[in-house]
């Protein structure tokens, strides 16, 4: 008798927009197609002829964080799911800096955030990622591109990209999980429709950060782990892009959150004295490491000269 094995799969179709699904589509299968994370969505394969492409993803049971952090219907995480999805992504970010040739990710919010069935946090769409700065490059040069609310504020004004910028994305992730807020909401007050903008001063106030916790959560978690998920939101969002952390120090920072751990331990991250979570933060130092991630990709097999990014084999559309 037979085996029958069952593969359960997502199929995204690209922009409409001809000439820009092009290029997002190529970034989308160059950097997918090499690169492999338990963090990172996986791209099973893709299809390219003439002007349609579909990429084929492995499917993500619960879909996006964006559906179940705002849906009004939906049931609020608690706070041990909160951390744990953020602990993954940040996880998905650190990969990718530090990779063979750096990668950032440059869009980086709820809605590129999916969930299996687990709540395991994964990356995707990386139509707009781009490869880091090299040897003595200190930034990228690029178009301003990304979603209003997340970008770092250094990177909307003058079009230079680092690492820091996707930690400042992060850092706006994180605050609406702990917040259960949109980072742009137009429906609420004028002065509180600026998540960051509204929040980041509450984060350096022990006596004012928890009235900014998601009243949903009902007080169910530790005030410790609260302060310091604060202050590692706090650092994250600093208008100094120097200031904020690596997202390999924002690894190690969450881990000692996580379900079962109240947060007593205290990470080497961060300086905590009798000034409390907010006393410094220390100057961080580039930590590169070789990650042997990049395996060899193959030409897309369509007659459409426009269509060659490297990665896995094509299948023609029928």
């Amino acid at each position: 008798m037979g085996i029958f094995y069952y593969l359960f799969i997502f199929v995204s179709k690209s922009l409409t927009c001809y000439f820009c699904s092009i290029s997002y589509f190529q970034t989308e299968v160059n950097f997918l197609g090499q690169l492999r994370h338990p963090n990172l969505v996986k791209l099973i394969g893709y299809c390219c002829e003439d002007d349609h492409r579909l990429l084929v993803y492995e499917f993500m049971f619960r879909g996006s964080l964006e559906n179940h952090l705002f849906r009004k219907a939906s049931i609020p995480f608690l706070w041990g799911t909160r951390m744990a999805i953020a602990l993954g992504a940040a996880k998905g970010l650190a990969f990718l800096h530090n990779a063979e040739r750096p990668v950032i990710y440059r869009d980086f919010k709820t809605s590129n955030i999916l969930l299996d069935s687990d709540y395991t946090a994964k990356l995707s769409d990386f139509g707009l990622a781009k490869a880091g700065p090299q040897g003595d490059e200190t930034h990228v040069s690029t178009r301003v591109m990304g979603t209003y609310g997340y970008a770092a504020p250094e990177y909307v004004m003058t079009g230079h990209l680092t690492a820091r910028s996707d930690v400042y994305s992060f850092g706006v992730v994180l605050l609406e999980l702990l917040t259960g807020r949109r980072s742009v909401d137009k429906t609420r007050p004028s002065k509180e429709q600026n998540l960051v903008e509204w929040a980041r001063p509450k984060l350096n106030d022990k006596r004012k950060l928890l009235q900014i916790i998601d009243p949903r959560l009902e007080n169910q978690y530790s005030v410790r782990a609260a302060q310091k998920a604060c202050s590692l939101a706090y650092y994250c969002l600093s208008q100094n892009p120097k200031a904020r952390p690596l997202m390999s120090d924002v690894v190690e920072t969450l881990e000692p959150l996580q379900s079962g751990n109240d947060g007593n331990e205290v990470s080497s991250s961060f300086s905590i004295g009798n000034a409390g979570p907010f006393a410094r933060i220390p100057d961080y130092r580039m930590r590169q490491r070789f990650t042997n991630n990049v395996g060899p990709g193959s030409s897309c097999r369509s007659p459409n000269p426009n269509c060659s990014p490297g990665g896995p084999a094509a299948c023609r559309v029928r």
